[in-house]
């Protein structure tokens, strides 16, 4: 199983050729999103100058995908992932930690989202 992130899915969805590659090799594999991707596929739609055109080509991609939703166990892992990549790369000195964000690390709430998301998804890889 993969658990795709927003830029993906808008790769599949423009037909960006490696990635269509990529996941036709995966074929056999359950390929799904989660509703907070969803949400950021149905944002961007929202956005665009051509809402109707790319909300088709949204609901399009969907039928494809499996959706998964958050629930509690996913949202105590996204907490314990959250602080334990803090806790292993922020700096050590107390003062320096107060003012030191997740991003400032390099992370950002899609990497650790996709990633909670995946985990409860049976443990399974991202596709990433």
């Amino acid at each position: 199983m993969y658990l795709l992130d927003t830029n993906h899915c808008s790769y599949i969805i423009n037909n960006t050729p490696n990635v269509i590659t990529a996941l036709q090799s995966r074929s056999e594999s359950n390929i799904g999103i989660s509703i907070i991707t969803y949400g950021e596929l149905l944002y961007m739609t929202e956005k665009s100058e051509r809402q109707a055109q790319n909300l088709a080509a949204v609901q399009a991609f969907l039928m494809s995908v499996d959706l998964y939703f958050i629930d509690e166990e996913t949202a105590i892992f996204y907490s314990q992932l959250k602080a334990a990549v803090f806790n292993q790369f922020a700096p050590k000195d107390k003062n320096k930690r107060r003012s030191t964000s997740i991003g400032d690390l390099g992370f950002d709430d899609h990497d650790r989202a996709d990633c909670s998301n995946s985990n409860s998804a049976q443990s399974h890889p991202c596709f990433c």
